[in-house]
């Protein structure tokens, strides 16, 4: 990874959102990826990025000593592994404890403190833009949030869980990754608004499924075999809704969301082209638009138990 570049308008402490247009250049602030980069001095294990939703990184990083800077996006953060002794001054407060798995740390945009972390760390980050946080909040006719709650290796294990599951779900398949990833940063948007914005969000109950014809539509261009747009944007345009509203009426006429029905459609493909053995395993990956064998191989076991060789031969 290059090293940390200034992309856009950042946010000062105590700033709204909209006040940062009128920062001056020298009060710019880093992307959350980038401050990250610059304090751990390392690239994370992985790193998935989208404009629409934010960035999911995984690091394992070294023990670390040092301030960390106001950043224009939100920061959560989820731990997978082991407790982690850590110091935490904002100026204000000081806070010591461990992390541990089912707990999250939340830095709101705009926020600064010192970090003295003690050991080696997993952690799972959640860069989440502002824009992302107002657009669910509208979205969803919850009130415009206010300035998220700043939380440190809080026990919240709904928020924990869903941020981890983005480690494990990331297949090696650019049109499941990227509908898993707009699917869970909604998501998450949903839960922070909810628990973390000072004045929580009321989400209003699911009201009906998708019409038949609009249901059909979206059905049929999950399954199609071109480059045909299967973002949760593109999903959600032709039912003529939201992001937000789509997710909540596919899953209530199909039992499943989006990224999940597509997943379990693929997997059929995958099984009725394995059952002829003259098309390859490799030929079937990159038809699935897997970007490796291996990556396939992994997906299926995930879903089946089996690889894809052995699945193959136990039914031949």
């Amino acid at each position: 990874m290059s090293g940390p570049r200034l992309r856009d308008i950042g946010q000062k402490q105590g700033a709204t959102p909209a006040q940062l247009r009128d920062l001056p250049l020298g009060e710019q602030r880093l992307h959350a990826d980038e401050e990250m980069a610059r304090v751990l001095k390392m690239a994370p294990l992985q790193m998935a990025s989208d404009p629409s939703s934010g960035v999911i990184t995984f690091w394992r990083h070294d023990p670390l000593h040092d301030v960390v800077k106001p950043m224009v996006d939100h920061v959560i953060m989820a731990f997978p592994a082991e407790p982690v002794r850590f110091e935490r001054r904002d100026g204000k407060a000081f806070l010591n404890g461990m992390t541990r798995p089912g707990t999250v740390t939340v830095i709101p945009a705009g926020s600064s403190s010192r970090w003295d972390i003690y050991q080696p760390l997993s952690v799972v980050h959640l860069y989440l833009p502002q824009t992302t946080l107002e657009r669910v909040a509208q979205e969803a006719g919850a009130a415009a949030p206010g300035d998220l709650v700043e939380r440190t290796a809080h026990p919240d294990p709904i928020t924990a869980r869903l941020l981890l599951s983005a480690a494990d779900a990331l297949e090696g398949c650019a049109a499941l990754d990227s509908l898993f990833r707009h699917q869970l940063s909604d998501l998450l948007a949903t839960r922070l608004l909810a628990a973390y914005a000072g004045s929580p969000a009321t989400f209003l109950p699911i009201m009906g499924g998708l019409s038949p014809k609009v249901l059909a539509r979206d059905i049929e261009r999950l399954r199609s075999d071109s480059d045909a747009d299967v973002s949760l944007a593109a999903l959600a345009a032709d039912a003529g809704l939201s992001r937000f509203h789509f997710c909540r009426a596919f899953k209530e006429s199909t039992g499943l969301s989006p990224h999940a029905w597509l997943r379990q459609n693929r997997l059929e493909q995958a099984m009725n082209m394995l059952r002829d053995t003259q098309v390859s395993v490799v030929s079937v990956a990159a038809a699935l638009g897997y970007s490796t064998q291996t990556a396939f191989a992994a997906a299926f076991r995930k879903l089946t138990g089996e690889t894809p060789s052995d699945w193959r031969r136990r039914i031949s």
